[in-house]
């Protein structure tokens, strides 16, 4: 698979295109430092958005569901999706509201949902799932019993028709504006995770792991 993608007509960034990102590796820490996803599908000529967990191995993106869900019956025989990702990384506040913005750093994904039916693909999908939520989580924890895998559904989309858009910076205000006399800059966000808090029946004595109580979604 190319590290770089020539953009197609349906991902091209146009507006503000030169925030635009179209490298692979780019794509893919964006999509690994994220944990939830939203996805876009038509039924019967309604759309819907619906938010949810997902994880990557290689190009193939996997989410997943309750096998009655609406999004997986639509999705299971290959039905077009848009996946969204945004990552937001500050507020940028300009001297005019106009020129106001944000940093942040976002993934649109088009292509197809296919379910997986393989059962070791799909015992090795819930694991890559779990596995990008909370790392060290699956073989610490009880794994997913037959009847379990059975009610879970497991749609896999190839990462192959992909767009980016990254912004980093200051404001960029007007140059009539540059005098204007109230504060500009850029108020960053920052996820931060609190002291884990233990289950009123966890059995005495029971440390928090290692990969809970420094758990972070920065990824190297």
């Amino acid at each position: 698979m190319p590290e770089n993608q020539i953009p197609s007509a349906r991902t091209r960034v146009v507006r503000e295109a030169d925030r635009a990102v179209y490298d692979r590796e780019t794509v893919y820490r964006i999509l690994d430092e994220g944990f939830i996803c939203h996805v876009g599908f038509a039924v019967d000529g309604q759309p819907f958005v619906i938010p949810t967990s997902y994880g990557r191995k290689g190009a193939n993106l996997y989410i997943h569901g309750s096998a009655a869900s609406r999004m997986l019956r639509q999705m299971k025989d290959g039905v077009p999706v848009c996946i969204a990702v945004t990552l937001l990384d500050g507020l940028v506040l300009a001297r005019s509201v106009f020129n106001h913005s944000m940093n942040y750093r976002s993934v649109v994904i088009l292509g197809k949902a296919t379910l997986v039916d393989d059962p070791q693909e799909k015992l090795a999908a819930l694991r890559v799932l779990s596995e990008h939520i909370l790392p060290g989580r699956w073989d610490d924890a009880r794994q997913p019993n037959e009847r379990e895998v059975r009610a879970t559904s497991v749609l896999r989309v190839l990462i192959e028709e992909f767009s980016a858009k990254v912004r980093v910076g200051p404001p960029i205000d007007d140059a009539e504006d540059s005098l204007f006399p109230t504060w500009a800059g850029v108020l960053p966000v920052e996820m931060k995770w609190g002291p884990a808090l233990d289950d009123p029946k966890l059995e005495p004595g029971r440390a928090v792991p290692r990969y809970v109580g420094n758990y972070s979604r920065k990824r190297a």
